[in-house]
Parts: structure tokens; sequence; C-alpha cells
């Protein structure tokens, strides 16, 4: 392994327009490794928390100048002059330096930008393409591409909160990255003509791309979207499926689930869940209750059988040791995987490990604040995602990991996930 010869770092904006951080490692071979991270929205408790600059006169408080600073202050003295033989040693070094348990002193934006800088600039030293190189950091052979999951409708934290749930998206049964974007683009723009026709609204959309009319209802959000399938000239369920995050900790207060203008308890909360799946072509529920709602999430996974994908965000953070609780009490049968909920590749991989001992599928997810880079499409690759969430076929910053996927596709040939699959 090379040696860290310096470490560069910027505050730059996010797709929302909030600063995030970019970073650059150079190896003493003079390989350099850039990377920009993104930033969530929708957060769970459980969090690797980000440094923000707090000062209310410049970017509303959000500035990441002193994250970005550590970078180039604290980091680099620790780590830059020093061989790190695998990631593994390096990130160990990061979160020694930062001496916190959530990543708060040194902020988790600064030491996963060093993160995944240090994998980029060893791929490009090792002369290996990136996804190659993530497969190598887990000893596992390419296989398959991921299977897509693109946003059409958002509500809640990703839009105006016209409905409490956050996303619907579309699963594509496509064989190919290719053809599952162009299905998805015969279906958004339905979706289009439909907020027209319907609600008499421009096609505006939320944080992730999504389209985000004035839905009355969820049950209406739902059905507009079989009826974008439809208008499309597929069949919902068979040429494309649904996948729903429903981030319940949002709407969650009191003990009880604030939905539609009703208040439900964990049960009612279950069964409205239970009936979505059975009267739409849903093969995957995320975050359908709160993050702090344990005793009641192995009854959600039991009540909704194997024909749904059970799949923990908030719930889990990509945190190994809430993927291991939850293992253990049958609480989900997939992870969300967003590396920056943990703040290191090596604690990602290990959250990935523990949800594959369990038998779980593994969804990888970019978050609501992105930027143009397109690192997440080389990750959901090397690492075997099952599916991966970017966001919609709108907004460059999505687009950047579609387009890289369908170069990788043409590099290497290999086959989209057969669905459905389990682990």
């Amino acid at each position: 392994m090379p040696v860290i010869r310096c470490l560069t770092a910027r505050e730059i904006l996010d797709s929302r327009g909030r600063p995030t951080v970019a970073a650059s490692c150079e190896l003493d071979g003079g390989a350099v490794g850039t990377v920009s991270v993104p930033s969530g929205a929708s957060t769970g408790t459980a969090e690797a928390m980000e440094l923000r600059d707090l000062d209310a006169n410049r970017f509303g408080g959000f500035g990441c100048r002193k994250a970005a600073g550590n970078v180039t202050g604290p980091i680099a003295t620790a780590v830059c002059g020093r061989r790190f033989e695998t990631q593994a040693e390096l990130d160990a070094a990061l979160i020694a330096v930062d001496g916190t348990p959530n990543k708060s002193r040194l902020g988790a934006n600064a030491i996963l930008a060093v993160s995944l800088a240090f994998a980029r600039a060893h791929a490009a030293n090792r002369g290996v393409a990136l996804y190659q190189h993530f497969a190598d950091q887990l000893a596992t052979p390419l296989r398959t591409l991921p299977r897509l999951t693109i946003n059409l409708f958002s509500g809640g934290k990703h839009a105006g909160g016209q409905v409490c749930i956050q996303d619907v998206l579309l699963v594509p049964t496509a064989r190919t990255i290719d053809d599952g974007l162009s299905a998805v683009f015969a279906v958004y723009q339905a979706a289009v003509a439909l907020t027209r026709r319907k609600y008499g609204a421009r096609a505006l959309t939320a944080d992730e791309g999504g389209l985000a009319p004035p839905f009355v209802s969820t049950e209406a959000m739902l059905a507009d979207a079989v009826e974008a399938i439809t208008a499309a000239g597929l069949k919902p369920g068979q040429d494309m499926a649904l996948a729903v995050d429903v981030a319940s900790t949002h709407f969650y207060a009191d003990g009880q689930y604030h939905l539609d203008g009703k208040a439900l308890n964990s049960r009612g909360m279950i069964g409205v869940l239970t009936e979505w799946c059975g009267r739409y072509p849903i093969v995957s529920l995320e975050d359908g209750l709160a993050e702090d709602d344990w005793d009641h999430w192995p009854r959600l996974r039991e009540s909704l059988g194997s024909g749904v994908l059970v799949v923990g965000d908030d719930l889990l953070c990509t945190n190994p040791a809430r993927v291991r609780r939850a293992a253990t009490t049958g609480a989900a049968t997939g992870l969300l995987l967003k590396v920056n909920q943990v703040g290191t590749l090596t604690e990602a991989a290990e959250a990935y490990r523990a949800a594959r001992a369990a038998g779980w599928l593994v969804t990888v997810s970019a978050r609501s604040g992105e930027t143009e880079d397109d690192w997440l499409a080389d990750l959901s690759v090397g690492w075997g995602g099952d599916q991966i969430k970017v966001g919609s076929v709108t907004h460059s910053e999505r687009l950047a990991k579609y387009n890289r996927l369908l170069a990788i596709e043409a590099d290497t040939g290999l086959p989209v996930v057969t669905w459905p699959t389990r682990g």
C-alpha cells in the first residue's frame, strides 16, 4: 500500500444548495482520488454526526468550513506520511483521531470524505476501476448489477408534506440497466401527464426528483403510481413493481402514527401497511414503522410475509450493532445501506456483512442532498447490492449515478440481479 502524501478539502454545495465536503487524497506514487460526500434530510437519530459551522449568518448555519478544515488540519496531521496496508487500517486511524462514538468532534462528513478519497486514490494507484477495487475490498466476485428503484412520487420531508409518506418508487423488472431506465422514463412521463390532467399542476419535483402533486391521501399516491404504469403501456407487478419509503419516524409521536388525518397505534399501522401491500404491487417497504418501535417490527415482517422486502433505514442507520439486533429479533429482511450514516467504508462494510449473514438483501442508497460524484454506482456494483436507490430520472446529481451504471454495464456485460431474489 502507498503512503498518503497529502490531503486537501473544501466546502462545496449539494443538490439542495447546502454546503457539503469535497476532499482529495494524494498518494506517494502520484495517484489522486477526489470525492464529494452527500447529506441527508430524513435522518435517523443513530446516524453519525455531520459537523456544521452553526454560523447563522452564513448558509443558515449549515456551512462546512470547519469540517473541511479538519481534513487539512488534525486528520492530515494524523495520517499524512503514513502507510496504510488496508482500508480498515486507515478508517481505524480516522476513528481514533476523532475519538467520539458518533464522529461529532471532527465530523462524519470530514471523515467519510477522507475514507472515500483514499479508496478512489488507491484504485487509481492499482490501475483498476473503482467498482473492482470495492469488490476486492470484500473479496467478492463481480456477478450482477443492482436492481433499480427509482423515485416516481414524493411527499414527507422530501417534498411539501402533502402526504406523510416519503416516496413511492418504481422497480423495473428489466434485465438490463438500459432497459430499466427506458421503462421508468415512460412511466415518469405518463405521471407528468397525469399530474397535469388530474391536479392541474406542473411537474414540480422534490429533493430527489420525484413528482410532488397535491395528493389528497397516501392511497391516491399509490393508485396514481399504478395508473401511470398502465398509461405507459406496462403491466403493474409484471413489468414494473413498486417500492415504498414510508419514513414512519417522521409522523410518529406519543406512541401513535399520524397518517392521513388518523392516529394509529402500531398494530393499526401494521394493518394499513399490510392492506397496501395486498392492493398494490409493492415488493419493498422501507421504514414502515418508527426507528424505536422495535417491539412491533417483527410483527410487521410476519404480517407482510416473504413476498415483501422489509427494509430498515432509520431503524438501522447502517450501524452494525443495530443490524445485528434487528437480525436477532427478526425485525427486517433488508438493509438500506448509506455509507454516510456510519461514516467510514469499513464500518459500512461491517453492516453489509452483518446483513448478508442474516440472509438479508441490501439496497445501496444515495441521500437527498447529493452531488455529481458517481462513486455510489461503483459501490453498489462492487459490493453486490441487490437494489440501488438514487432518486428519480431527473436532476444531474441523480443522473450521474445512472450514467455511471450504464458505463459499468457496457464495460462488464453483467446482468441485473434476478428479480425477485432473496439474499
